[in-house]
């Protein structure tokens, strides 16, 4: 199927800002920008895309975000509010480098500029941020190191898109999968390090963003492709306060205290059914329980979307609870809490917003209640589609990187 690059195209290469109005219309002139230039959801489409009560405000191409054309593919999303200015920011990693976007004006996004790759173009990067700085890893690509970005330098670009440099690099890895931040404790977790410490955590205070120092590792539990650290204010009591860390470590999920480096202490392990890839997973904002993608299991068992609900009421005896089943055949991908909500990248399928209200229930405990697909071709059983979504800005706004379609901005019908 062939992809309209919407009249937001135009505007984006003359003048780096845009808005989006009816993509039916290919003319390219479009002088309104206000939230009305939106493209609602109508029965069931908004423009090209399958829609269930999600408008689709801008995107951005990977193209034009990565540079060069036919070689850029996105991967992870973060996103930044600048406390100062209220702005909105969407930083989108793509293989070859990280591009940062002012969404502030949702329906006219400004795309500000990119900080390229420091080694070669891979699929994997990731980002997360603290106290107004981006932290970068990028995997499979050498000795990358991790990338420290000062953000408040998107505040004053005069002639975007500009070519950004690191602020500074923390050369104490080399290729990592992913990074985790607890901001709580300005604490970074690279995971997936493999030619560091074979892919546990390394820890690396991040207090003062500019000079990042080494606090150790741990290998104990094997290789984690992602995780989750909270401080802790669940109903295990006997961890108030503790840095507790949740691995998703690819037959298993592994539950560590991390709060003294130099003494990690496994808290627990599970596996479950049929386990193909424990990919990535995510806490309810009550800390009682963990809802975890297997990113192979569709392909290598037949599932629709399948995702395993955790009981961590009790952090050294976790159960599974509950198993959702999807609508589509799609790969889960990353997926992110927000309150009563759970949105995943869904590769294929898009965005999907499940209803979590009903998460302690053993069946039925949670519902699809919205979605906006990215990838209107088909919902198969492949790599292809939404890579991860930020669901946590104030606004509402929420962002959608896209493997072959680049930046989505996506906002709730009737908002």
């Amino acid at each position: 199927m062939s992809f309209r690059l919407f009249p937001l195209i135009t505007c984006i290469f003359l003048a780096f800002s845009c808005s989006n109005d009816d993509p039916g219309n290919d003319d390219g002139d479009n002088p309104d920008t206000s939230e009305d230039s939106r493209t609602p959801c109508k029965n069931g489409m908004a423009g090209d895309f399958p829609c269930n009560g999600y408008d689709l405000m801008a995107n951005i191409p990977a193209t034009v975000l990565g540079g060069t054309p036919g070689v850029p593919r996105g991967s992870d999303i973060w996103g930044w509010t600048d406390a100062s200015t209220g702005k909105e920011y969407a930083i989108s990693c793509l293989n070859n480098s990280t591009a940062f976007v002012d969404i502030s004006e949702p329906t006219n996004p400004i795309f500000l500029g990119r900080l390229n790759t420091n080694t070669s173009a891979n699929s994997w990067r990731d980002v997360k941020i603290y106290n107004n700085f981006a932290f970068i890893v990028a995997d499979n690509v050498g000795a990358h190191g991790m990338q420290v970005f000062d953000l408040t330098k998107l505040r004053n670009v005069a002639n975007p898109p500009v070519d950004f440099t690191a602020d500074t690099v923390y050369t104490g890895v080399e290729s990592c999968h992913n990074i985790v931040i607890n901001e709580d404790k300005a604490i970074a977790y690279l995971v997936g390090c493999r030619s560091t410490n074979g892919g546990g955590p390394v820890f690396v205070d991040i207090s003062d963003p500019l000079n990042p120092t080494s606090l150790g590792s741990y290998i104990g539990s094997g290789y984690s492709h992602d995780a989750q650290v909270i401080t802790y204010n669940g109903p295990d009591t006997r961890y108030t306060g503790k840095e507790i860390y949740i691995g998703s470590n690819e037959n298993e999920i592994v539950v560590l205290d991390v709060t003294d480096k130099s003494n990690v202490v496994l808290l627990s392990s599970l596996s479950y059914p049929q386990v193909r890839y424990a990919h990535q997973g995510w806490f309810t904002d009550d800390q009682t329980h963990f809802i975890l993608g297997d990113e192979l299991d569709e392909q290598t068992f037949g599932f629709n979307t399948r995702l395993l609900v955790f009981n961590l009421s009790d952090l050294e005896n976790p159960t599974l609870s509950s198993t959702y089943t999807g609508p589509t055949t799609a790969v889960d991908h990353n997926g992110y809490v927000k309150g009563n909500s759970f949105f995943i990248a869904n590769y294929t399928a898009g965005m999907r917003e499940l209803d979590i209200s009903n998460i302690s229930a053993a069946t039925n405990s949670m519902n699809e209640v919205g979605f906006f697909d990215t990838f209107p071709q088909n919902n198969n059983a492949d790599f292809s589609g939404a890579w991860s979504v930020y669901p946590y800005f104030p606004s509402g706004n929420i962002v959608i990187n896209d493997i072959q379609r680049g930046l989505f901005i996506v906002r709730k019908s009737g908002t």
